[in-house]
């Protein structure tokens, strides 16, 4: 898939090129739209007859909001929460959904990248969530026994939502949204996707961030991996945090000059070739111990059976994230770690058609290829790994991926095998057209880390879809730093003057080549179009529809 992304260089780079100094202003409504107020009482909304839902309640407030709005809520059948806000004081036709985190089970409205978005910022969208069909969050008990909720948190919540929002939106001001868009990072990111997948009719425009689009794996191999990859025989942890700022410093010095600016971050951690056995000595202080230097090299490629086939993507941490390995290094031993915890949760009640097992532990997992394609047949239905989005292209639909390069949760391999394998399905300059890629330098899982952390994702959607200007540099910002970020596979380079923390003196350029980096592995028929699946909740189980069997390499 490589050839296929880089044929597409040339092209992307001189769209940024052309288009690197522009400032997208953030359009205040869609065209000719003015202003509209409800036509009803924010309380008779409790009285909407909608076929399945229970509204319990309907309040006027602000709640720290910019404006005030109808906060509504509501559950639809058989136990989907809805969460809605739909502003009082003038709504101009737009209509934002945002997704959820982890296992969800909570709904809560919440703007990832998008806080400076001028509707979010003055209050003039009306917006939605929901919990996905269950309130267990991220102890994954309550899918036992329970398939509804799980094909409710795999794809249905999220579209039966945009169904009933929209309708009580319709009722409410009298007309339906003019503009329709999904934003949601992390789980959020897979329902993103899941819906230009599953329902390209749904949204207008897509932001899918850091998306735990290929969640099976990523919540069993991977997350199992970081943990038993780094016990020893007894069981006892063999890297602690207290590593961690050793081997970063270690990295940062070998690699951080890559790109021509030593800056604390890397613009592409593939291109460092750290080699963690360099730190093995005799002083504690400054260095590891080679079965530590061992667990680094492990975390960092990821998962593998005993003959070195890969159980995911060929990176697994990028080099520049290990400070925030803390999610899966603990400080002590005895700690229990946020990856054994998600593992754990999944493995028991998620990871197995109709298999609830409270019992399970992590060392019941086996890293091999028979363990491999029986777990991840659940991908049928809960991953949103489809790479062919015609129909959601086709009807106009826009699509914006974004990932941090030090994602210390998903990986961002995982979000470019999903864009390569998009561009091999639907053709590189057919992707171009509807779908744009970004990654941010030293940014964490969805927000945090080294690197500028803060940005408006939003806004070039809404520019895109509702005025065909298409997206081009990003702005990230982190205290007085900012810095500009290319649609993939551009990258900013400091233009030699000026400051090298003010984003308008970076320019964009095209690597000469790409870093040698490959996504063949075990799993890497899971990026296919044709086998996933439905299903149903048939006297208390799970039952999907055949399909096609999942490719395999």
């Amino acid at each position: 898939m490589r050839s296929v992304r880089t044929a597409a260089f040339a092209r992307i780079a001189v769209v940024a090129l052309l288009a690197a100094a522009l400032l997208v202003v953030p359009p205040a409504g869609p065209a000719g739209a003015i202003p509209v107020r409800p036509i009803m009482e924010c309380s008779a909304v409790t009285g909407l007859a909608l076929p399945g839902v229970t509204f319990r309640s309907a309040v006027v407030t602000s709640d720290g909001a910019p404006a005030p709005y109808c906060a509504v809520e509501g559950v639809i059948a058989p136990a989907d929460t809805i969460v809605m806000r739909l502003p009082v004081n003038g709504w101009t036709g737009r209509y934002l959904q945002t997704g959820c985190g982890g296992l969800c089970g909570t709904a809560r409205i919440n703007y990832p990248q998008a806080a400076a978005c001028a509707p979010i910022a003055d209050g003039t969208i009306a917006s939605a969530t929901t919990d996905m069909g269950h309130q267990g969050g991220n102890d994954g008990s309550w899918a036992a026994g329970n398939p509804q909720a799980q094909i409710d948190f795999a794809y249905r919540g999220v579209h039966v939502t945009a169904q009933v929002a929209k309708a009580v939106i319709t009722r409410f001001y009298g007309r339906p949204p003019a503009y329709s868009y999904f934003s949601g990072c992390s789980d959020g990111g897979r329902e993103a996707l899941m819906e230009a997948q599953r329902y390209p009719d749904d949204f207008d425009g897509i932001v899918a961030g850091a998306p735990a689009s290929n969640i099976v794996v990523q919540n069993t191999f991977h997350h199992a991996w970081n943990v038993v990859a780094n016990r020893d025989a007894d069981g006892r942890y063999i890297l602690l945090a207290d590593r961690l700022p050793i081997i970063h410093q270690a990295v940062m010095a070998a690699c951080d000059g890559l790109d021509g600016l030593v800056d604390g971050v890397l613009d592409d951690p593939r291109r460092c070739r750290f080699d963690p056995y360099r730190l093995v000595c005799g002083d504690r202080a400054t260095c590891l111990t080679r079965a530590e230097a061992t667990v680094v090299r492990k975390l960092h490629d990821g998962a593998v059976d005993a003959h070195g086939n890969r159980l995911e993507q060929e990176i697994s941490h990028e080099w520049g994230s290990e400070l925030d390995w803390t999610l899966f290094v603990p400080a002590a031993q005895g700690q229990v770690t946020f990856s054994e915890n998600i593992a754990l949760s999944f493995l028991r009640y998620l990871a197995y058609f109709n298999v609830a097992d409270p019992d399970y532990r992590l060392s019941d997992l086996r890293f091999t290829e028979s363990s491999f394609w029986r777990t991840v047949q659940t991908s049928k239905y809960l991953s949103a790994t489809d790479p062919d989005l015609n129909r959601f292209r086709r009807g106009g639909g826009k699509l914006i991926l974004w990932h941090g390069w030090s994602d210390q949760h998903i990986s961002p391999q995982a979000t470019l095998g999903y864009y390569d394998a998009m561009r091999a399905t639907m053709g590189g300059r057919v992707v171009d057209d509807f779908s744009r890629l970004y990654l941010f330098p030293g940014l964490a899982h969805c927000s945090g880390g080294l690197g500028p952390d803060t940005f408006d994702i939003l806004t070039p959607l809404l520019n895109w879809v509702e005025n065909g200007v298409a997206p081009t540099s990003v702005i990230a910002t982190k205290g007085t730093r900012s810095r500009p970020v290319y649609p993939y596979p551009a990258v900013a380079r400091f233009d030699g003057s000026g400051s090298t923390d003010n984003a308008a003196d970076f320019v964009p350029i095209v690597p000469s080549r790409e870093p040698a980096v490959g996504y063949e592995w075990l799993g890497a028929g899971l990026y296919t179009h044709g086998y996933q699946t439905s299903c149903q909740a048939v006297n208390g189980r799970l039952v999907c529809a055949p399909g096609q069997p999942i490719p395999r390499r």
